[in-house]
């Protein structure tokens, strides 16, 4: 499989996610929502109470004794890194339990969008979930240079634009694997399919980022992107193809 440049066009992977939304309550594509909706519901209130419990008080230790008279400064900086990271790990960790559903999902849209009446099954739960580790360790690896970032006074007024460009990569590579994966693409050729169309997938990326990002609205954006990215795969794949 080759992407074309198409796929580069940010306007491209607007126009699949709004086309992924309009699909949520497509008949067809119903059950394979529900659950993962059911799971970000879930994983997403753990978060925000803990975040709502911790946060401050984990934020107020980073600021040294001496630095007092800069809070006004680093506090919302720290707030905005340490908000980005935790809703990262947590949105690692929700896709990780609901990837099995995530790949039918994908599945099932592919077939609804090609007019087919294809039979969805279930992929090896220790394949998926080993997919979703070798993601979570490729992001984690490269996420500890920007948790230090973030802790080193001066320097972290960089963090909050390159966690914003790290989440909407990470993101890309998240939910454009599920239909990458059902063509039995494996994870180090998804990283090169997807750099070659690197500005689409930002853009791709950075809409799920943002929506993700949003109280409640989150907990249906997953699932959306899901199918946004089974659109945006068949868009410039099947271009490709012709």
């Amino acid at each position: 499989m080759v992407f074309i440049q198409k796929g580069n066009n940010p306007l491209l992977a607007v126009k699949a996610f709004v086309q992924g939304i309009g699909l949520l309550g497509n008949p067809k594509l119903r059950k394979f929502v529900l659950i993962p909706v059911l799971i970000n519901f879930l994983v997403y209130g753990v978060a925000f109470a803990l975040g709502y419990l911790y946060l401050a008080d984990i934020i107020d230790q980073f600021i040294p004794g001496w630095l007092q008279w800069l809070r006004w400064i680093l506090w919302p900086l720290f707030f905005i890194s340490f908000f980005i990271a935790g809703f990262f790990t947590f949105t690692v960790l929700a896709n990780l339990i609901a990837a099995p559903f995530y790949g039918m999902l994908s599945a099932a849209a592919l077939a609804l969008l090609s007019g087919e009446s294809a039979t969805i099954t279930e992929a090896p739960w220790p394949k998926v979930i080993k997919a979703e580790l070798n993601r979570a360790a490729y992001l984690g690896s490269r996420a500890i240079p920007l948790v230090i970032l973030s802790i080193i006074p001066g320097i972290n007024v960089l963090a909050p634009v390159l966690w914003a460009l790290f989440g909407a990569w990470g993101m890309a590579l998240e939910y454009l694997a599920y239909p990458l994966e059902n063509a039995g693409i494996l994870f180090s050729e998804q990283r090169k399919l997807i750099g070659g169309v690197r500005w689409g997938a930002l853009s791709f990326g950075g809409l799920a980022a943002a929506g993700l990002a949003l109280p409640l609205i989150n907990i249906i954006v997953a699932p959306a992107a899901v199918i946004a990215a089974t659109i945006y795969v068949r868009e410039i794949e099947t271009d490709n193809a012709r």
